[in-house]
């Protein structure tokens, strides 16, 4: 799971990139032709972490004319001066997104480069990046996957892939003047409170009820509804343990949290405990090479029994059973990893640690907090 921004180890003289890991991967690792640019391969050269002011060149390279960024690109690239030309030639383009991690992640490095350097066209920019979420939020406080174009899919309220929970902790770092967004002006700060306390609203609709108990959240969920929805066709209407951590960690960031977010993060975390897999790993076996639209793979994913392993839970699970569900591009939903084909089994992740970190540490230590209150 991505370190939100409050909480990002920075070492002197560097900001952490972590944010871009997801963008990055899919630019060099992930097949789309329909790139307006594309790496010169896998191997294309990148900057270091500490290569402050180069890093945040490419970032102001890749801002839109409408203030986001175009998803899929890797921020850290060392790039040729054609592939330069290709990027300023697209800055009118509204093909921005916060899917994989982006935009935000964007907006927030700005904000420390910012106040590591205190060149103020990082400044400019992140302001702009800024004006950029707020102008994308929904009345009723959700988030899309795409703005301004949200068609299809992509207007759905997005917890898949860091789109909500990574706006969401941008906001609030900006509405508590965290030392990197000290330079924030009362009037933005107080627009940025507000979309956090509109977002807020949001989490607690959309917390997913199943057989009237509180549970977590979904990776998509209807603008209108607040319900569970799929998205891709792989992706069903689910209750996903990876993201309901995101959320609870959010949650948890509130020092005197209301007596609905305690609820709320009370269900969530019991849901975890309940929904979490013992005894099995999963793992990467050798297979023949094989080519798919969307990438190339040597490998096979299998799930095996491994007493020692630690707890794992289901990307995706049935609302009302809790059971791992899971589906391949043709959308049918199964029941067992084994069952989904070789090109979506390879292709996308189908188990998620990260909820370990929020049960066993995160929440023992937000519950400690509380009773001293």
């Amino acid at each position: 799971m991505a370190v939100h921004a409050a909480t990002a180890p920075v070492k002197e003289g560097t900001i952490d990139t972590s944010g871009f890991d997801d963008s990055r991967h899919h630019w060099r690792g992930i097949i789309q032709p329909e790139r307006f640019m594309q790496a010169t391969g896998p191997d294309q050269p990148a900057y270091r972490a500490d290569q402050v002011q180069e890093i945040a060149a490419n970032i102001l390279l890749f801002q839109r004319d409408n203030g986001g960024w175009p998803k899929d690109y890797d921020m850290l690239a060392i790039l040729t001066e054609e592939q330069k030309k290709l990027v300023r030639d697209s800055h009118a383009k509204n093909d921005t997104s916060y899917d994989n991690h982006n935009t935000h992640s964007q907006v927030a490095y700005l904000a420390r480069a910012f106040a590591l350097t205190g060149d103020t066209a990082l400044r400019d920019a992140c302001r702009r990046g800024l004006e950029f979420m707020l102008a994308s939020q929904y009345a009723n406080g959700g988030f899309p996957q795409w703005w301004p174009k949200p068609g299809g899919i992509a207007k759905r309220i997005t917890f898949n892939d860091g789109v909500m929970m990574g706006i969401m902790n941008v906001l609030k770092d900006a509405a508590d003047r965290a030392p990197h967004f000290a330079w924030i002006d009362e009037a933005l700060r107080a627009r940025c409170a507000a979309a956090e306390a509109k977002g807020l609203d949001c989490l607690m609709k959309t917390q997913v009820v199943a057989n009237g108990v509180r549970t977590g959240w979904g990776q998509q969920h209807d603008e209108t509804t607040f319900e569970t929805v799929g998205a891709r066709t792989f992706e069903l209407p689910c209750i996903a343990p990876g993201d309901t951590a995101e959320v609870v960690q959010f949650l948890m960031r509130y020092e005197r949290p209301s007596a609905e977010i305690v609820t709320a993060v009370e269900a969530a975390v019991a849901w975890l405990k309940k929904t979490q897999l013992n005894g099995i790993a999963v793992k990467r076996v050798p297979a023949p090479p094989a080519e798919f639209v969307r990438h190339k793979t040597d490998f096979d994913v299998v799930v095996v029994a491994d007493e020692k392993a630690l707890p794992l839970w289901a990307r995706m699970v049935e609302p009302g059973t809790d059971r791992p569900i899971f589906a391949s591009r043709d959308g049918v939903k199964v029941y067992s990893l084994a069952e989904v084909d070789r090109e979506r089994r390879t292709g996308s992740g189908w188990y998620a640690a990260a909820p370990r970190r929020v049960v066993t540490r995160d929440y023992n230590a937000w519950k400690a907090k509380l009773a001293k209150q």
